[in-house]
């Protein structure tokens, strides 16, 4: 079995890389690590950067997540391909853009694009955010999946995720005790369903909620809580209709060997307890 440590950064092609930016800064809230010629990375926490828009086809999408030591890397590539995933191994340059050591990527059962990444930089600065967001870091992302209890085995055989509760029949996973690093949610194509950072307090979902629709970004769910993982939330759309997720909150499971996973409905009154509706449909 593939041990994940947790989940890295995501990187997402725009075409539009000057928008993507200012999305990024003056209304998520991260802080730039680095430009190049056509990237930039982002932090939000103590990591080298969680978040890098890069030119490039808006669907060309990946979720990365570390892997503890090289003899775990070589034994996930093995392990994939002998069940017919085709891994690719990153180059020494590829390796530089991303901040790490060493990396493979395959694509999970959905195609959507996965990296393992080895030893993955700190920064020895601290997180700064652009605005007072609150964000703490990045914590979680949801994947569209078009068939969830295939993936829900892929992900919880192949590698260590658990599933902490399902809404319908999306499976919310877990590689550590945080209630879910992986949404895997129904939809008709591959891609990242929404990117979640975690901010400090109540004030912080409802300071954005004020800001985005001053700015007229749209809100398509919140501010509500969520019944399975009892954060507070706040959904809205990025460059590209990527949806960006604030939420605090978010339940620790601790009692591993005796917690049991949930059944919620597939629902606004499934995925909100408070009575939000979403404007589009997210599960």
């Amino acid at each position: 079995m593939i041990e994940l440590r947790d989940i890295r950064y995501c990187r997402l092609g725009t075409r539009d890389l000057p928008a993507a930016e200012w999305f990024a800064t003056t209304i998520l809230g991260l802080e730039v690590m680095e430009r190049s010629k056509r990237a930039v990375y982002f932090k939000s926490d103590a990591r080298d950067h969680t978040l890098c828009y890069f030119e490039g086809e808006p669907e060309d999408q990946t979720t990365a997540f570390e892997v503890a030591t090289s003899d775990e890397l070589n034994g996930a590539a093995t392990a994939l391909e002998a069940i017919g995933h085709r891994v690719v191994r990153g180059t020494g340059e590829e390796s530089e853009l991303r901040r790490v050591r060493d990396f493979i990527s395959f694509s999970d059962p959905s195609a959507n694009k996965i990296e393992l990444v080895l030893r993955p930089a700190h920064s020895a600065q601290r997180y700064h955010g652009t605005r007072d967001a609150g964000v703490t870091g990045f914590s979680h992302v949801g994947l569209f999946s078009t068939n969830a209890a295939r993936d829900e085995v892929f992900w919880t055989t192949v590698f260590n995720a658990r599933v902490s509760d399902r809404l319908g029949d999306a499976p919310l996973l877990r590689v550590n005790p945080v209630h879910h690093t992986i949404a895997i949610l129904p939809g008709r194509r591959p891609g990242i369903h929404h990117i979640n950072h975690q901010v400090a307090a109540t004030d912080d979902i409802q300071r954005s909620n004020a800001l985005l629709r001053d700015r007229g970004i749209p809100v398509v769910f919140g501010p509500g809580r969520h019944p399975a993982s009892s954060a507070q939330f706040l959904y809205f759309t990025g460059p590209d209709e990527v949806t960006y997720e604030y939420s605090v909150g978010v339940r620790s499971i601790d009692d591993e060997p005796i917690y049991r996973e949930r059944q919620l409905e597939a629902s606004a009154r499934g995925a909100c307890q408070w009575g939000a509706q979403p404007v589009v449909k997210l599960i």
